[in-house]
């Protein structure tokens, strides 16, 4: 399959592939709702097939689909938070509301930021809504694409967050012709760990970097905690992406708060860790301005109501409150110095 061609917003691509919004939907296991869609699209009912596509959830989900007519009104909303809300996305919801300030946030950029990509093509498998991508995007790197098999989620990044990315339904191991130039540099953040065949997706990533690119993983669980998905140990992820730089999650985010450069660790002195970051192949260098730095305009973190730090759910809490300790309980009065490097201040989208 190919996605060439693409440059209509809505429309079939050469061999059949529905594009809505721009957006085309080439998930595996989904060929009955890729028929339908296409259909759809073919007819020119635009609404009904961004319907369809809003519906479908990864199949880690459990919960049902919200009702066709609450689905509908999802391209109305005017925020973020109001779309996710009509999506039905629950926790995922709360995540991805509050993604600024949480510690594996701070973990991924501190990683980005130690293996900058530079002028390569960056691929973001997983990327969910877009968050990394904005934060490469508002930095100058300007050949993104994001790869997601909940086309919802790509839709709220095109809408809300990285407009400036293109964006492909897709798994990785069955995605059709990405049009990537090699040397890429292709990241997972936060997801890999979900990835069912581990394997065939390490090599669908380093096959796509090319020779000479660049594999970066970070937040791939080693502890079953709350949202673990399926973790392995170290060594294991080191030997599925040939990574040759490995990190502790919890350093990395520390070195962000503090401002400097991440430690490494050998494979064998992480077996402890909750979490890990991995990088495979040219290990690249240091971005040329400091991420732990969110850029501008900022406005005070929404987890503080009321001068209390509010989290949004009580399996938020559990997950991310005891690595948060970045977060004050009460609103600091004078804020400190290092309001913005700790998240008191955040970068949050236009329409958050």
């Amino acid at each position: 399959m190919s996605t060439a061609g693409l440059d209509a917003a809505t429309g079939l691509t050469a061999t059949g592939i529905p594009v809505v919004d721009g957006i085309p939907f080439a998930r595996a296991g989904r060929e009955e709702l890729q028929a339908r869609v296409a259909g759809l699209v073919a007819d020119g009912d635009v609404d009904r097939a961004r319907v369809a596509l809003l519906a479908d959830a990864d199949d880690w989900w459990p919960e049902p689909p919200p009702p066709d007519e609450q689905l509908a009104r999802v391209p109305a909303a005017p925020t973020l938070r109001e779309a996710m809300a009509l999506l039905g996305m629950g926790r995922v919801g709360d995540y991805f509301a509050h993604r600024w300030s949480d510690p594996t946030h701070l973990a991924v950029l501190a990683l980005l930021g130690q293996h900058w990509p530079g002028d390569r093509p960056v691929v973001d498998v997983a990327c969910g809504i877009g968050t990394q991508l904005r934060e490469l995007s508002r930095r100058g790197v300007r050949d993104l694409l994001g790869l997601d098999v909940v086309w919802a989620k790509l839709w709220l990044a095109q809408r809300f967050i990285c407009p400036e990315a293109r964006y492909v339904c897709a798994d990785l191991t069955a995605a059709p012709d990405l049009q990537v130039a090699r040397p890429a540099y292709v990241t997972c953040h936060d997801a890999f760990y979900f990835l069912r065949d581990k394997p065939a997706a390490a090599a669908a990533m380093r096959a796509l970097a090319g020779p000479g690119g660049t594999v970066v993983v970070g937040h791939a669980h080693v502890a079953d905690t709350v949202s673990a998905g399926e973790p392995l140990d170290p060594q294991e992820y080191a030997r599925l992406l040939g990574a040759t730089v490995l990190y502790d999650d919890a350093e990395l985010t520390r070195s962000l708060l503090e401002g400097r450069e991440p430690r490494p660790a050998a494979a064998g002195d992480l077996t402890g860790s909750e979490a890990i970051g991995l990088v495979a192949g040219d290990l690249r260098g240091p971005a040329p301005a400091d991420l732990g730095e969110p850029l501008g305009p900022l406005r005070p973190n929404p987890l503080y109501v009321d001068g209390e730090l509010r989290w949004p759910s009580d399996r938020y809490e559990a997950e991310y409150g005891p690595r948060s300790g970045h977060l004050p309980e009460r609103w600091p009065e004078p804020l400190p110095a290092d309001a913005a490097r700790r998240r008191l201040l955040v970068d949050l989208p236009e329409q958050w």
